[in-house]
């Protein structure tokens, strides 16, 4: 169905099994109308990709307009690490895998000069495991008793927070960090999900930009939202926990997710399913 303000149509024609669509899509379609009342498409058009700005483009565009003086050489960048679905506090976590990745990211269980390279970890969502403030609808189903709004104290474990705060404390001393939530963490549901609290991390906080400072750059550990753009070493950064991309997977064949990510930029769209399926 293509829909506008004036309402909508049904499009039918063999072009588009060609292409990948879902709704909140903001397409372009060519055509005539048939004799059934359908919308006969011949030719679809999508936003596609925009330029994408040259690395250090956008921070010396800012100095530029500051009235600062550019840098001529830049120093080499290193590599981004991203890691996603730690889940810590689950039933499958294995504390010997969260070491292990712990020992490759400082360097000691890699070869010399791999992990050197390593110039800040984004951890993509869903560190913990079921911390979302919202119980899942089964969960609540199950229990016989509910406390007032159906939130009962006795059931919040504290431990799975201390781990991660545990384990970002070990990393920031050497590897700054860039932390998103996820729909397992204790974050709104809704898109977007604002930063974890730092209340969470009595211990890696401290390397984290007071609440008072605005428009300051990156620390070592940056609680952000998600969705979340920045800039890395020059890079332009965007990225989410992963809702979207699992919300178009319930309603699209096939199962390769790599394509929808890239759908998702060419529609220039990074929640198109919301609000309709997905809470934003």
């Amino acid at each position: 169905m293509l829909e506008d303000e004036s309402g909508r149509l049904r499009l039918t024609g063999i072009q588009l099994q060609s292409f990948l669509f879902v709704t909140g899509s903001i397409i372009a379609v060519m055509g005539t109308e048939n004799a059934d009342g359908a919308f006969e498409v011949v030719d679809v058009k999508i936003p596609d990709l925009p330029r994408q700005p040259e690395r250090w483009e956008r921070d010396e565009s800012a100095i530029a307009l500051a009235g600062g003086k550019v840098k001529a050489e830049r120093a080499r960048s290193g590599k981004i690490a991203i890691v996603s679905g730690l889940e810590m506090g689950s039933e499958s976590d294995d504390p010997m895998a969260i070491e292990l990745l712990i020992e490759y990211l400082l360097g000691e269980a890699s070869p010399i000069g791999q992990a050197s390279n390593i110039s800040r970890l984004i951890i993509a969502g869903n560190s913990l495991s079921h911390s979302s403030p919202i119980a899942p609808r089964d969960d609540v189903a199950d229990r016989k008793s509910l406390k007032k709004f159906g939130y009962d104290a006795s059931t919040y474990n504290p431990v799975p927070s201390e781990h991660l705060d545990q384990f970002l404390a070990t990393l920031l001393p050497s590897l700054p960090v860039t932390l998103l939530p996820g729909a397992s963490d204790p974050a709104p549901v809704s898109l977007p999900q604002q930063p974890l609290h730092p209340a969470l991390f009595p211990h890696s906080r401290s390397y984290a930009n007071l609440p008072t400072q605005t428009d300051s750059e990156p620390n070592y550990f940056d609680s952000v939202t998600n969705p979340w753009e920045g800039d890395i070493d020059g890079w332009r950064f965007l990225g989410t926990a992963g809702q979207p991309v699992d919300d178009m997977f319930k309603y699209l064949a096939g199962d390769d997710r790599l394509e929808m990510m890239e759908h998702l930029l060419r529609w220039r769209n990074g929640a198109p399913t919301a609000p309709d399926t997905l809470c934003k």
